[in-house]
């Protein structure tokens, strides 16, 4: 877990790129980083350490530029060394340099492949420059006659979509344009825009957190959407493209046999009944033998929690009322869980004894199976 800012606004932001790591500091404190753009030509300085370690008044003189991004680094890839402090510079093309949240599960297929077809060098174990890279190779490889614009970049940043598998937030800046960010499909790492209205033009801010927008006087505006990318000019300019859906995440599921013995709901007006929190949903019915005949056509109870998803064949009802599944699963989760452990067999009891414990909502959806 790191922390990441970008800032662009109308006056120099040094200080306020200092104060937003400061609040961000829990999310990392091995080492942090400040680089701004002024006059085309990028002030970085980044060591080791915490924010107010790292950063003294002679340092803060020397960052000067109204445009900038900042990083406190927690290592979950690399080592700890220094030369690992982030934002990361490459001098082609433009000069391009970035901070980035989060871990590339392919860092090492990628890091060969930059090597030997794109003929880039990475210097570090760190996973950060590899996607420093990927991406530079993608602006550099969507350019045409050295006009960068915002359409190119966007394809650049779904170029590293493609390529690059994990959970990463990014801020970045390209030397003479302006501030990128971006947040993986998955959207699993945080990503949040802030916005402040001046005489002089809008002000924005990107940042892991909505502590550090707060603390900056900024107004959030919203969270950067899973697989969006937005870029902001030098001239406070704001665009913004969906370089690629969302993609959901994978569930696991397990199917079991439910007990001859099991609960039976009432039906009304042909299978469509409206759920009470008062009502007994899982009443102990005496099966007749006609729905013994029929249990093999009886609909499916699935069960969901987090990533793990139960599976029993019951005699349910469908009920097609999406509102009643959701007022079953926010005020009958305790008792349905409590009574559909007591009425499975010992083995089937001690998974489902877990679920009753589970502090997380849980959705239950009723199907027929043929």
């Amino acid at each position: 877990m790191c922390g990441i800012i970008g800032i662009v606004a109308n006056e120099p932001v040094n200080q306020m790129l200092y104060d937003g790591l400061l609040v961000l500091q829990h999310r990392g404190q091995d080492a942090a980083g400040i680089v701004t753009s002024d006059g085309g030509r990028f002030y970085m300085h980044k060591s080791n350490g915490l924010v107010k370690d790292v950063f003294h008044t002679r340092h803060m003189r020397h960052l000067t530029g109204n445009a900038g991004i900042g990083h406190v680094r927690y290592p979950t890839a690399g080592s700890s060394s220094a030369a690992e402090a982030q934002p990361f510079y490459v001098n082609s093309p433009y000069g391009i340099v970035l901070g980035h949240n989060g871990n590339l599960t392919n860092s090492e297929r990628l890091k060969e492949d930059m090597f030997k077809q794109d003929l880039r060098h990475i210097n570090t174990n760190s996973d950060s420059e590899v996607l420093l890279n990927v991406f530079a190779h993608a602006v550099e490889k969507s350019t045409q006659k050295n006009v960068l614009t915002s359409d190119i970049i966007f394809d650049a940043v779904t170029s590293v979509f493609n390529r690059c598998n994990g959970a990463y937030a990014v801020v970045s800046m390209i030397a003479n344009f302006g501030l990128l960010a971006f947040r993986d499909p998955h959207g699993i790492r945080p990503l949040v825009i802030g916005i402040k209205e001046t005489e002089a033009g809008p002000e924005y801010v990107v940042a892991s957190e909505s502590v550090a927008v707060d603390v900056l006087g900024f107004r959030l505006l919203r969270d950067v959407e899973p697989g969006e990318a937005i870029f902001i000019d030098l001239d406070g300019n704001f665009y913004s493209k969906q370089c690629q859906s969302r993609k959901p995440s994978p569930r696991n599921s397990m199917r079991v046999k439910a007990p001859k013995k099991f609960c039976q709901l009432k039906s009304q007006r042909n299978n469509h009944q409206r759920l009470s929190p008062r009502s007994s949903l899982l009443r102990k019915t005496k099966r007749s033998k006609k729905s013994r005949e029929d249990s093999s056509q009886a609909p499916s109870l699935f069960v969901r929690s987090g990533s793990t998803r139960e599976t029993f064949p019951t005699s349910f009802h469908v009920l097609p009322s999406k509102s009643s599944y959701d007022r079953f699963a926010r005020e009958s989760t305790t008792s349905f869980a409590s009574n559909l452990k007591h009425s499975l067999h010992s083995k089937r009891r001690r998974r489902l004894t877990r679920l009753a414990f589970l502090r997380t909502p849980i959705s239950v959806v009723f199907m027929r199976t043929e």
